[in-house]
């Protein structure tokens, strides 16, 4: 289902001739719109007819608003359910695509072109679908895979660093939970660029695709992809309405310093351990500041993580570099001494 393209597109032309599409619809925001768009229509073979949706960037588009206008314009276009909608873009673009896709008309197929390291890594795989309600990230969505994910890595170089290393935390998540010798490999890394990161990223993908593979609907193993994502989801749905906005991948990497932290408290990794992996993650990140949020603010954002079950706060947690563990219930004392950690840490 994972392809690298290759210059020209061939794989992707291949495929829509050998479909038969009542048409297409390429959903892409302003940023891929201008920096991704033009290349892929340059190269795009095929006698189908094609629109192209236009968003905003940003993640406070991931909503129910913008789905609703998709959905009408969709209508107003006469989509059947024979149409095909291409997300050219990042983790937004494939979330809210794919969550579009999947309810339009009870669900059209669509295919996923990552352009950003994080939307390859780890948005675009896996079939999770969804958009933000409210103060909670992804609360509503679908679990439906695409037809195909195409990666063509040349797009990263479109990115601004920042964008990088929101995508490089996923992918040193991956090997923390899964695979030790990635962990390795990627923390050898002196700068996150394009053309470094570039002979991992398949690997990356790889983990991702196993884990869910094993555990579609997230019913078990497939939980321990949420390490970092309890404490980090609940601190980026702060910032998201806050004068100060963080990417996805900044949120996990503080959430994977508390979490590795957390694991630690629980007596599930050393206290070596948690320290080689916070220093490792300290370098490629910088610091957030949590003063300006209150304690009961993030615990009730906690508290309403997907994860839980009978009002209890359960994490994906390190038991070692390269495993995990998940639905593991840990005390609030031993959650606010993680983030305590963090802001010490941070010496905000």
């Amino acid at each position: 289902m994972i392809t690298l393209l290759d210059e020209n597109f061939r794989q992707i032309n291949q495929y829509l001739s050998d479909k038969s599409f009542s048409k297409i619809f390429i959903l892409v925001d302003e940023n891929t719109h201008e920096y991704c768009l033009p290349l892929f229509l340059g190269n795009l073979e095929t006698e189908i007819s094609f629109e192209i949706l236009e968003i905003e960037a940003g993640e406070e588009m991931k909503n129910i608003q913008t789905a609703n206008q998709l959905w009408e314009i969709l209508t107003e276009m006469k989509a059947d359910r024979k149409a095909l909608i291409i997300n050219l873009g990042g983790g937004v673009i494939t979330d809210l695509g794919g969550f579009v896709a999947s309810t339009y008309k009870r669900g059209i197929q669509f295919i996923n072109i990552p352009t950003t390291l994080l939307a390859m890594c780890d948005a675009s795989i896996g079939g999770k679908t969804g958009i933000d309600l409210m103060h909670y990230k992804n609360m509503v969505g679908t679990f439906s895979f695409p037809e195909q994910i195409y990666v063509y890595p040349k797009f990263l170089e479109t990115l601004p660093a920042k964008e990088l290393k929101s995508g490089f935390a996923e992918m040193l998540k991956h090997g923390l939970i899964a695979d030790k010798k990635h962990w390795e490999d990627l923390i050898q890394l002196h700068e996150v660029d394009a053309l470094g990161i570039e002979p991992f990223i398949q690997q990356s993908m790889e983990i991702k695709q196993e884990v869910v593979k094993a555990d579609f609907h997230e019913k078990n193993v497939r939980k321990t992809l949420n390490f970092g994502h309890t404490i980090g989801h609940a601190i980026e749905s702060l910032c998201l309405h806050s004068e100060n906005p963080i990417l996805h991948g900044e949120a996990v990497a503080l959430g994977m310093i508390c979490e590795s932290h957390l694991s630690y408290l629980e007596d599930l990794i050393s206290k070596e351990e948690s320290e080689v992996i916070i220093e490792n993650i300290q370098k490629h990140f910088c610091f957030i500041d949590l003063n300006n949020f209150k304690e009961e603010d993030i615990f009730n954002l906690l508290l309403n993580d997907k994860k839980n079950a009978d009002a209890k706060i359960n994490f994906s947690l390190l038991s070692g570099i390269g495993s995990c563990v998940f639905d593991h219930e840990c005390s609030t004392e031993n959650i606010q001494k993680s983030i305590n950690f963090y802001k010490k840490l941070s010496g905000f």
